[in-house]
């Protein structure tokens, strides 16, 4: 999620597929209440879509996570123009909601543009929040100590989903399509991301978050998104040098491990100092509060190092699983979860525009067989890490390679980041984009046939995330 953090003129996570925007507090005192209506107004939309498209999937027998995605489309770029970011290209103008406003309050453009700037900004931090709460709960419900028993299949798993697709991609592209060496490159590098919020979502409402499968599937995924990070680095110092700024990635290597595995071993340290925290206080949120500061600050240590936040608020949910008020804090954070990670998952969607799919627009056609290409070797070259694991007999191989499917928000910051720097040129941006959509949209259902032949189905569990998203 917050991959560009590596790289200072794209960081901030989501939003480093926009243009730099201004917060709250540079914008013009007046402008202020405007925002917050058009905060309100977009929030109002989300939460409709979000429960309209998960209550359709629920009856279609589909993941609720992926009538949200559908929803968020329905409502964003490719449709309604109600959910929408000022990035490729986007205007205050183009959205729905800030023509309303504009309507209501007599607005000059600028400040319209100032206006939806800023409230753009207000809900991808909070779609942002909203994914760290995800994999926050995600670590609640996932078990350490089964974690540390699949942590080498894990391993490996991420391993072969980088190295897959990446060397396969990047060949392909060179020698069956002749694209220059450094944009292959940086397509094939986009290739190798794993959306976990998606994956992990879908795993919790089939009832598989506690598998063997899925353990696996979530450890490589964060193993996946480290690997991730690296790949980025090294891909973006070739690609504004072309050399490759070992130091950086050498930095990048020691902090993710020593931060994880710090992070695990000095589990215990924490949980007997969150204990002792809780039972001194006495007012309300005595539990939650601090879990919450845990968790961010958590999040924050791992942004700040360069890594993702949502790692560091998977490691903190990691931690705190093994406490006498995990129980407790589990039903605590489900309403917090219902308000915020439907941001997340429909803003996901909005920003998904389903124009490129268009062949009547010329600049399309030539992304169009290169989208082709790697959607098929973004499917094979996660579909194969799941005979990638060893030692394990029964184990539901076609399941741990769907779940590594799905791109999402990761490789959508992929393709930002080649766009805004260049690197790519428009096909193979479009085609990139194609095979995020593609792969985001496919894992749901194809997770739930895969799981449907599971040698070992676990019975559907009323884990946080699941009854969050019912």
């Amino acid at each position: 999620m917050i991959l560009s953090n590596i790289l200072p003129p794209f960081s901030g996570g989501i939003a480093a597929l926009m243009t730099p925007l201004p917060f709250l507090a540079t914008v013009v005192a007046e402008d202020s209440p405007i925002i917050l209506s058009g905060v309100l107004l977009t929030l109002v939309v989300i939460y409709l879509a979000s429960k309209f498209g998960a209550e359709v999937a629920r009856r279609l027998d589909f993941p609720p996570v992926l009538g949200e995605l559908v929803a968020g489309v329905i409502v964003g770029v490719s449709a309604l123009h109600l959910v929408i970011f000022p990035e490729g290209g986007l205007s205050a103008s183009d959205s729905v909601i800030m023509t309303a406003l504009q309507g209501l309050n007599q607005l000059a453009p600028d400040a319209l543009t100032r206006i939806f700037e800023s409230q753009s900004e207000v809900i991808s931090v909070l779609a942002e929040i909203g994914v760290i709460i995800l994999l926050f709960e995600i670590g609640l419900e996932s078990d350490l100590r089964q974690l540390k028993e699949v942590g080498i299949q894990a391993t490996v798993v991420a391993c072969v989903g980088v190295a897959a697709p990446f060397t396969a991609g990047t060949a392909g592209l060179m020698m069956l399509f002749h694209v220059a060496a450094i944009p292959a490159i940086f397509a094939g590098a986009a290739l190798t991301a794993t959306s976990i919020g998606i994956t992990s979502k879908v795993l919790a409402e089939l009832g598989q978050l506690k598998s063997k499968e899925g353990q696996i599937i979530v450890g490589a995924a964060v193993i996946d998104d480290v690997l991730g990070i690296i790949v980025l680095a090294v891909v973006a110092s070739l690609a504004k040098t072309g050399e490759i700024d070992v130091a950086n990635v050498i930095y990048l290597i020691v902090s993710a491990t020593a931060f994880l595995i710090g992070a695990i071993l000095l589990g215990g340290v924490f949980n007997k100092s969150f204990v002792a925290i809780v039972d001194r206080l006495k007012t309300r949120g005595n539990i939650v509060i601090p879990a919450f500061i845990f968790a961010f600050f958590m999040a924050f240590l791992g942004n700040a190092i360069h890594l993702e936040a949502i790692l560091g608020a998977f490691a903190a949910g990691l931690v705190l699983d093994e406490t006498d008020a995990r129980n407790e804090l589990d039903e605590l954070i489900k309403p917090i979860a219902d308000l915020l990670v439907p941001i997340f998952f429909v803003t996901v969607g909005a920003r998904a525009d389903l124009g490129v799919l268009n062949p009547a627009v010329p600049e399309n056609r030539a992304g169009l067989l290169i989208a082709v290409f790697l959607v098929g070797v973004a499917i094979v070259g996660k579909l194969v890490t799941g005979w990638a694991v060893f030692g394990l007999p029964g184990i539901n191989r076609f399941a741990i390679g769907v779940g590594m499917i799905p791109r999402g928000e990761v490789g959508l910051v992929f393709a930002g980041i080649g766009s805004a720097s260049g690197i790519l040129d428009k096909p193979l941006e479009v085609s990139i984009i194609i095979m995020v959509i593609l792969t985001t949209f496919l894992a749901p259902p194809f997770l739930r046939v895969a799981f449907g032949s599971s040698t070992n189905p676990i019975p559907e569990s009323t884990t946080a995330v699941e009854t969050a998203s019912e």
